[in-house]
């Protein structure tokens, strides 16, 4: 294969801590230090959360404003993607930072079961945050747990209610939510190029389902996710040491199957995102 992929970052999501790994990013300072090192590492898409200083999950806009600011200048050109997830908020606080502008932000279409709650999405909500990233012109990245979160973000798109182009992603490796299966894998891509040709699709695995996945999608065509917020460890018995480490990992895999990886510049044309200058 010759067409590129694009290797997304997740850099400290909401729930992975210090006392799991070191080296999780939690301050808005070590977030751009991580995120900076990715980038260099091949990363063009830093999906971003933000923390409290107790490492509880916030979703305040001042600290995403902050930490745009900073991935802005460290990371010139980088595609940035903010979390909308349930994690961090509740009802519209989550969308509360849309109105930054980032270039994409990541949106549940449906609701599912998670380790120990309900990850709830009811169709209101959705239907809010859908039309507030097409106010702020911010791509949607869809994270699909179910087969349904696929076919009900198709329909949207179809019905006007996504911005831009469609990209799809598939999250595999939650306990209690879609398993990390090769079969199933198989399907969402069929069904997703069956359905909607036009659109582009990655996928991210959860835990030690993580450089399984990648390759997965590495070698279907695909584009794929690394980083902390997923997994913490290299191995069974080694932490990762870095975001930059899992973004190593999988660009080594393109590598294995011909890949370029992405530069920042044809990711965003891959994904039809805004150009920008310096």
């Amino acid at each position: 294969m010759s067409d590129p992929c694009i290797l997304c970052v997740a850099i400290t999501g909401s729930v992975p801590t210090k006392s799991a790994n070191p080296n999780v990013p939690i301050s808005i300072a070590e977030q751009i230090e991580s995120t900076q090192e990715a980038f260099e590492a091949g990363a063009s898409i830093c999906h971003a959360h933000v923390r409290n200083d107790d490492e509880t999950p916030s979703s305040d806009p001042d600290k995403f404003a902050a930490l745009k600011e900073g991935l802005e200048k460290h990371c010139p050109g980088m595609i940035i993607q903010f979390s909308t997830g349930g994690r961090s908020g509740a009802g519209k606080a989550r969308g509360g930072m849309l109105s930054l502008r980032p270039d994409m932000a990541s949106l549940s279409v449906g609701s599912n079961n998670f380790p120990t709650r309900v990850y709830e999405n009811p169709p209101d909500l959705v239907e809010w945050l859908a039309s507030e990233m097409r106010q702020h012109e911010v791509v949607p990245e869809i994270e699909a747990f179910d087969l349904s979160h696929i076919l009900q973000a198709i329909k949207h798109h179809q019905d006007g209610k996504l911005y831009g182009r469609l990209y799809v992603q598939f999250v595999m490796g939650v306990k209690n939510a879609m398993p990390a299966d090769k079969a199933v894998f198989d399907f969402y891509v069929e069904q997703v190029k069956a359905r909607a040709p036009d659109a582009a699709w990655c996928a991210a695995g959860i835990g030690p389902n993580q450089i399984v996945v990648n390759e997965w999608a590495i070698a279907a065509g695909g584009h794929t996710r690394a980083g902390l917020e997923d997994n913490v460890r290299l191995d069974r018995d080694t932490l990762a040491p870095s975001n930059a480490a899992l973004i190593a990992r999988a660009a080594k895999l393109c590598e294995k199957y011909e890949r370029p990886v992405a530069t920042w510049q044809q990711a965003r044309e891959i994904l039809g995102l805004r150009s920008v200058t310096f």
